[in-house]
């Protein structure tokens, strides 16, 4: 019974990120956000900054348990793939600190452990028995399943950074797709803050934050690499009050040149509580199988006493 429960949940994330950076496989979901009958909110450029750097400012840490939703494509057939309902626990705490844990269906062992402190990043999967480490930025391993995933990706999704000073943000008028009453797509305006940085090679389109003008809140979050591509697309739906502070209570991230995407359902999620450091470290398992990604043709290594060789 548990060897089945290991099957399935390889299936739904260890497979997630086994695809090669293609994304011509990737779908798009048009978001069910409906279309406003009252008369739209107004921001100015200013006063949207102000809100991004404030709900930067107002959130430091954060403690959830999650349902997790996945789906995969699979460039050898064609098909994607939805995975439903796995729970989770993320923790998050500035400036770049990030757990997230998952659990197997029913028997509820652990099914991977990853921590970030914002330059490199560890993962324990234990029904492979497998210890990964590396930078963020570590290249990408064709076929390692769940080693291409990274921590820091969810960080970045689940707290919007402020909008700093060597920064550059441009408001632009857009519109974003919404369901009438019929159920019909029909396009809505909406404000769009597009955050310009200084790169090598020049300056780049770091993010594009798109706000709802029902709310004006953020409903789309785009990151892209400095070569003009979408790294991460986020979308923040079903905004709660937690304890005084507004947040999304599912999160969609995609990850459109791996050919994935995961979506974090809040059941539950404290703003602010205290997460010491011990929280999250993650100490390599004796015995395990241990991967260096940032080693070229990284192979595991057996460690019998718990430490790398």
């Amino acid at each position: 019974m548990y060897r089945s429960h290991v099957r399935l949940f390889l299936l739904f994330l260890l497979s997630a990120a086994a695809f090669p950076l293609s994304g011509c496989l990737f779908r798009t979901r048009t978001l069910d956000r409906q279309f406003s009958d009252r008369p739209l909110k107004t921001a100015t450029q200013q006063e949207l900054i102000v809100y991004v750097n404030t709900q930067a400012a107002r959130i430091q840490s954060m403690q959830a348990t999650v349902d997790i939703d996945s789906s995969a494509g699979d460039p050898k057939n064609g098909r994607i793939t939805d995975y439903k309902e796995i729970r989770g626990y993320v923790l998050a705490r500035k400036p770049a600190m990030l757990r997230m844990k998952g659990l197997m269906p029913v028997v509820r062992n652990t099914a991977f452990d990853m921590v970030s402190d914002g330059q490199e990043f560890k993962l324990w999967i234990p029904p492979t028995s497998k210890f990964v480490v590396g930078a963020n930025n570590a290249p990408y391993q064709p076929g390692k399943r769940l080693e291409n995933m990274r921590p820091q990706y969810i960080y970045d999704a689940l707290l919007l950074p402020e909008i700093g000073r060597d920064e550059i943000a441009v408001l632009e008028n857009g519109y974003e797709t919404v369901l009438d009453a019929k159920k019909h797509r029909v396009e809505q305006p909406d404000y769009r803050l597009l955050v310009i940085r200084q790169g090598p090679q020049g300056p780049y389109l770091s993010r594009r934050i798109e706000f709802s003008r029902t709310d004006l809140l953020p409903y789309r979050q785009r990151i892209y690499d400095q070569e003009g591509n979408v790294a991460t697309d986020a979308t923040y739906q079903e905004y709660k009050d937690y304890a005084g502070t507004t947040f999304p209570s599912r999160i969609k991230i995609e990850r459109p040149q791996e050919n994935y995407d995961i979506t974090l359902n809040m059941v539950k999620l404290e703003i602010n509580k205290t997460l010491s450091d011990d929280q999250f470290a993650l100490e390599q398992p004796p015995g395990a199988d241990v991967v260096h990604l940032n080693q070229p043709n990284s192979t595991p290594v057996k460690a019998a006493d718990g430490q790398s060789k």
